[in-house]
């Protein structure tokens, strides 16, 4: 009943849109793209009832536009209802045989499943398990077994030539603490302390920081350097002593040394012993399960996908759907489309994530998508996924200042010359509605106001239609 309801929605939400698309946009927004010099051209935009279907608004909606993360909003829905809201991952450790008077034999296996979210907490508690057991000593190595993913061939630099962002972090199915190092800057009287977490062993910070005077923070990441090697993490530039305590995360260390590293200095914390080295291997199939790991439900982990726009989260939420392969995902995301009988020629799916100069969708499609969202038996956890204006999330600091804060969830998307918002907006009269906008243009990162406008103009009913 729900599909059939649903696919009736879009059916409707269609006709409506082709009905309403010379409408006229609201004078708000057309000053606002106009102040800023985005032609109205580089813009679309959808607004609907939810209750009635009803088209109040299009503009463009057909167009195919580059997402940025609005692309996310696919991905997550299509993960929660293939997968289910209470699907985890599992992350183990196996050993060819039962350990025997502590000691584990051949080296210690490590397998993964593609865990979006295995963090350094984690692989601690993980490892604590492991010598609650009664494991003391590991000879051997650490065996990684990543099978669970196809190789991805993956270039951090490709994107927009910035390897040491974490956004850049390319899929792995041992992925570990998003293979980033968290990085601690606390300004004293002379000098710059670098706390970092986790700090693998064998790696050292060399601490070349210089306290800067200057008097506002801005955008102080700008203003230092990082030069990473297998050994050596050595950080440098000026630091604004004005921005006082700030976190610096720092991508570009190899995942298996990263992961390597800790799990050593942990182990070592624990009390245990082992001096091995990292290799990649398959687990064998007679081999002794130890402990695991289970992750956050995948109700839970849409939640840091969505409103903090966590890149590698969707990209190996993304790969999971296709049981590790991208071509394989791909199809599998258009299949559930089919089934919910949404067309969208236009599609282009690159990573699911929305990092990508590829991905293309409409501004119709993302709005017969969130209908399907809507009617949907997971829509409690796709919709609290999504930033609340001027509340958490990428949406915390916009919004603020009107009528619309608190009021609809909204998913952000931003690239270089890409802006867009896509979710809900109940209005002050209470009728909820579909709203998506979005902006392929050089100046795309002068388009907020825009958003505003378009948001204060459907919640104050303006846009309602009678």
């Amino acid at each position: 009943m729900r599909r059939l309801c649903a696919i009736i929605f879009a059916c409707c939400c269609l006709t409506a849109s082709s009905a309403f698309a010379s409408g006229q946009l609201p004078p708000g927004v057309v000053q606002a793209l106009t102040t800023v010099g985005i032609p109205l051209q580089a813009a679309t935009i959808v607004v609907r009832e939810i209750d009635s279907g009803k088209t109040t608004l299009g503009h463009r909606a057909d167009a195919s536009m580059n997402p940025a993360s609005l692309m996310k909003l696919l991905t997550t829905l299509a993960a929660l209802e293939i997968l289910g809201p209470a699907y985890t991952w599992r992350t183990e450790l196996l050993a060819a045989g039962q350990p025997v008077n502590g000691v584990i034999e051949g080296g210690l296996y490590l397998r993964g499943s593609g865990d979006p979210k295995l963090t350094y907490d984690r692989l601690w508690l993980l490892l604590r398990e492991l010598r609650g057991r009664g494991v003391k000593e590991i000879r051997g190595d650490l065996l990684l077994d990543r099978s669970a993913f196809a190789p991805v061939e993956h270039d951090p630099a490709a994107f927009d030539g910035k390897s040491l962002r974490p956004y850049n972090v390319g899929p792995d199915a041992l992925l570990f603490n998003f293979a980033t190092l968290h990085l601690n800057l606390l300004p004293e009287t002379t000098a710059v302390r670098i706390l970092a977490e986790p700090l693998p062993a064998g790696v050292e910070i060399v601490n070349k920081l210089q306290l800067s005077d200057a008097k506002t923070c801005g955008e102080w990441r700008e203003r230092l350097e990082a030069r990473l090697t297998p050994g050596k993490v050595e950080l440098s530039g000026a630091f604004p002593r004005s921005c006082g305590e700030r976190r610096w995360h720092l991508a570009g260390l190899p995942n298996s040394l990263l992961l390597h590293g800790v799990f050593t200095r942990l182990w070592r914390e624990l009390g245990g012993e082992f001096s091995g080295q990292v290799r990649e291997r398959g687990v064998p199939p007679n081999a002794v399960l130890l402990a695991a790991s289970e992750s956050p439900a995948l109700g839970e982990l849409v939640r840091d996908i969505n409103k903090y726009s966590n890149n590698v989260m969707a990209r190996q939420l993304f790969l999971k759907v296709g049981a590790g392969e991208t071509a394989a995902a791909d199809s599998v995301v258009r299949a559930w489309l089919a089934q919910n009988n949404l067309n969208f020629p236009e599609l282009v799916i690159d990573n699911g994530a929305g990092l990508s100069r590829r991905e293309r969708i409409s501004a119709d499609s993302l709005a017969r998508l969130l209908a399907t969202g809507w009617a949907s038996p997971v829509m409690p956890e796709f919709v609290s996924s999504l930033p609340i204006a001027a509340i958490d999330g990428t949406a915390k600091k916009k919004f603020n200042g009107n009528g619309v804060a608190g009021r609809a969830h909204l998913k952000t998307g931003s690239l270089e010359g890409v802006r867009g918002i896509a979710g809900y907006l109940l209005d002050k009269n209470g009728r909820r509605h579909i709203v998506v906008f979005m902006v392929n243009h050089t100046k795309a990162g002068e388009a907020q106001p825009a958003f505003d406008a378009l948001l204060e103009w459907l919640w104050s009913a303006s846009g309602s239609r009678t």
